[in-house]
């Protein structure tokens, strides 16, 4: 009997059925989209990613809210309830503040129940890397690791844990503040397409810029040729663009030997920053 519990949010994006088979507790963020405010449910009971990107690219524009503390206190009440320890691995905390509102809950029930532990995690991950590193806790978990034992394999973990995308609409960055709005104006007029990535701080980079979707496909092929360390196992998420990462996660499996590679949607709360067309890689490196 596993003594306890894997926390996260749903800036994870893992598809809802695996997650329920990793027996995550998984707290939803929030998008607020026309008008409408959405609980981003990994099941996407509330907003389904196919109608918040065919909404985005008719132009609709929104914001997002975190998960809040009194969210987190009333999540971990159950497992601690139930006599279970909490090991909560969060949306990083360069860009949310869901991290700051776990560790506020986690100080404020510690008191309430002294005999239980409560682990809060920055994973400075997004996405499907965060998935990916919840996916790999969980595997040590099921080999019998403790508690402490996988919030070290977690740290020591995250700082490989590489994050390498491409948009395919710069405006959506020029919102975000990442391009100036004179780059996004010529940009999108010569088809530049931007290849970032996820700093050992959490945060999102530019790394740098080729022309074309194609290239821009091919060139987080080839950050991954040069940098990846364990092939076997590689995260894609998209914003509804499902053929070109199937393409892509065959030419992985070609070029890399890769046995599994898990696809899903960037959930509708990044993918508000990124816009349709956002294709990430993730998988285990060097360095990020």
């Amino acid at each position: 009997m596993k003594d306890f519990v894997l926390m996260t949010d749903s800036c994870c994006d893992l598809p809802a059925e695996l997650a329920e088979e990793m027996e995550l507790a998984v707290l939803p963020l929030s998008v607020m989209q026309d008008d409408r405010t959405y609980q981003n449910y990994l099941d996407h009971r509330e907003l389904d990613p196919r109608d918040f990107y065919a909404r985005v690219r008719a132009g609709s524009t929104g914001s997002t809210a975190a998960a809040n503390a009194e969210a987190f206190m009333e999540a971990m009440t159950v497992p601690l309830e139930a006599g279970k320890d909490i090991l909560c691995v969060c949306f990083s905390s360069a860009l949310s503040t869901t991290y700051q509102s776990a560790v506020i809950a986690q100080q404020e029930l510690s008191g309430t129940y002294p005999d239980r532990k409560i682990q809060v995690i920055d994973s400075l991950c997004a996405s499907l890397g965060q998935g990916m590193l919840l996916y790999l806790a969980h595997r040590e978990r099921q080999k019998g690791r403790t508690m402490e034992e996988t919030a070290s394999f977690i740290q020591e973990t995250i700082p490989h844990l590489c994050h390498y995308f491409t948009v395919d609409d710069l405006n959506h960055l020029k919102r975000g503040g990442r391009v100036s709005a004179t780059a996004a104006v010529l940009g999108t007029m010569l088809q530049m397409k931007p290849i970032l990535h996820m700093d050992d701080q959490g945060r999102l980079i530019p790394l740098s810029k080729v022309r074309g979707r194609k290239a821009s496909i091919q060139a987080l092929l080839a950050q991954m040729d040069e940098l990846v360390t364990d092939a076997e196992t590689v995260f894609i998420s998209h914003g509804d663009c499902a053929e070109e990462v199937e393409a892509m996660a065959q030419q992985v499996r070609d070029r890399f030997g890769t046995k599994e590679v898990i696809i899903n949607y960037v959930g509708p709360v990044i993918g508000n920053h990124t816009g349709a067309g956002v294709v990430a890689l993730f998988f285990i490196g060097k360095h990020r």
